[in-house]
């Protein structure tokens, strides 16, 4: 059985002055040694609130430095982090604490009154900031009087559970994926080998730490090599745009919800991406408006593909590659097995069909889920219910949800496909697609759109414009104009709620 490490005391020894973290509201710089001290000193403090080795901890916070600090504390001690998505209501994060109860919740005092309507199922609760009731303790004042010294030495595999980090799910209770230290160390390991990150790295960090996208993308990996990452409280465009005139940004991350935002913004003609070494999409298809202006500022501009259950990063595609192959993921990474089945066959060059993911990186199953793992994880695969096919040069591309595909009149249309079209006209801003029964076809295409703000394009104009660039089946038969898209907790379009409210 290998070992798992202590991430920070490591990197503390092999580069102690480097720079770790920059907190982008105070340009505050912490090194790995102080980080490394930081982190022992709450790991100190979890032994004093009684946490010990396989105990879970719920931290319901934004981003902040103590999430990482609490993040890399578990490490050290063994406790399990259960990462709640703070974008849910109360009563969902009620039946998850329920589900899986937590010994101690930590909480952000943004975030006080979702704490509160979950003390009856949590023994013991922490605040960051002001606790919302005098029997919860501050974290301040546990870490003030907590050594800086190394905690006591414990054993971990790399098969033991290091994050509960909670699935999108499209129906029901998000599950919890078992992020293993094996799991986490193997995308690091990826990541690095095959994406070619560099110590002298710079990543801007404004994705949600509840997220796999936030903890794994670049945040653990970045540990792993020495490099550093800019902790944003959340997605700002200003901020970003100040972040990359101001720090040496090499690496940025983001859904495309995040990247269209920056595009529409009025700095965006004039903003300087030349020191960007990676520019990657993730978590849903990307428009391709979205790469064009991209290529237009010389950034070889890429999608990823990834999710909580494995890595999340699986492919790279070559920067010689992002403008002959705009929307592909690329090959698999170094450590990373695929393949693309229909009905239990493989398929060839160009036939869509399920991805199928192999390897080190991927989860061992869910937290008390047993028959979810069994349908999701077979034989060693993981089932991740996308589909995806590759060309003759082996690059995969992702063509969207099975569950999201709508069949009208025997044809195959693939929302991502019709969104990335519609997100062309210069008078939509966002765009979704979903299925609506319908008698003749069975089913038909509904857009639901945002218009730029002053546009008074019709639900015809569009359709006439879309008539010109795709084949008449995939044409919406309907558009809805609304102000805004509901967002999942990862900041994307929310398709279930469509579904919901629009899908009848």
């Amino acid at each position: 059985m290998i070992p798992a490490v202590d991430w920070l005391a490591k990197r503390a020894w092999l580069s102690p002055n480097h720079v770790a973290l920059i907190d982008a509201s105070t340009e505050r710089r912490i090194s790995y040694a102080e980080w490394n001290r930081r982190v022992n000193r709450a790991a100190n403090a979890l032994s004093a609130l009684g946490l010990r080795k396989g105990d879970i901890l719920a931290v319901l916070s934004t981003n902040r430095l103590e999430y990482l600090d609490l993040l890399f504390a578990c490490n050290k001690t063994g406790v399990i982090m259960q990462a709640l998505n703070v974008r849910l209501a109360v009563p969902e994060l009620q039946a998850m604490v329920q589900e899986i109860p937590p010994r101690v919740l930590i909480y952000s005092g943004d975030l006080a009154e979702k704490a509160a309507a979950l003390e009856e199922a949590i023994s013991a609760m922490v605040a960051l900031d002001e606790p919302i009731r005098g029997a919860h303790r501050r974290w301040r004042e546990l870490t003030a009087r907590a050594s800086d010294r190394p905690p006591d030495p414990i054993s971990l595999s790399l098969e033991d559970p290091w994050v509960l980090c909670y699935t999108g799910g499209t129906t029901g209770l998000p599950k919890a994926a078992i992020l293993t230290y094996g799991t986490i160390t193997w995308n690091a390991v990826n990541t690095v080998m095959s994406w070619g990150l560099r110590p002298d790295d710079l990543a801007i960090l404004n994705a949600p730490l509840f997220h796999t996208g936030g903890l794994n993308v670049f945040t653990t990996p970045l540990v792993h090599i020495g490099g550093a990452s800019v902790l944003c409280t959340a997605f700002e465009p200003d901020q970003v745009f100040d972040l990359l005139e101001r720090e040496p940004v090499t690496l940025l991350f983001g859904v495309p919800t995040m990247f269209i935002r920056l595009q529409q913004h009025p700095r965006w003609k004039q903003a300087d991406f030349s020191r960007c070494r990676i520019v990657i999409s993730g978590g849903a298809p990307c428009p391709m408006p979205v790469f064009e202006h991209f290529f237009e500022k010389g950034v070889p501009f890429k999608t990823g593909y990834g999710l909580t259950e494995a890595g999340p990063n699986n492919f790279w595609l070559p920067d010689e590659k992002t403008r002959r192959k705009p929307g592909s993921v690329g090959s698999p990474l170094f450590h990373v097995e695929v393949r693309v089945t229909r009905d239990g066959q493989e398929v060839g060059p160009g036939e869509p069909g399920e991805l199928w993911i192999r390897g080190p990186h991927v989860i061992p199953g869910y937290w008390n889920r047993p028959e979810e793992t069994a349908r999701t994880l077979v034989g060693g695969w993981l089932r991740t219910g996308d589909l995806a096919m590759f060309d003759e040069e082996g690059d995969f591309y992702i063509v969207g949800r099975i569950k999201e595909v709508i069949i009208s009149g025997g044809e195959n249309i693939y929302p991502a496909e019709v969104e990335s079209a519609m997100l062309g006209h210069p008078d939509v801003v966002e765009a979704a697609l979903i299925g609506v029964p319908d008698p003749e076809w069975g089913e038909v295409g509904r857009a639901i759109v945002v218009r730029r703000s002053g546009s008074t394009l019709t639900a015809e104009e569009l359709m006439a414009y879309l008539r010109a660039r795709l084949a008449g089946y995939k044409v919406p038969k309907s558009i809805v104009f609304v102000e805004e898209l509901p967002k999942t907790g990862a900041g994307k379009i929310d398709k279930t709620a469509l579904r919901q409210q629009y899908g009848r």
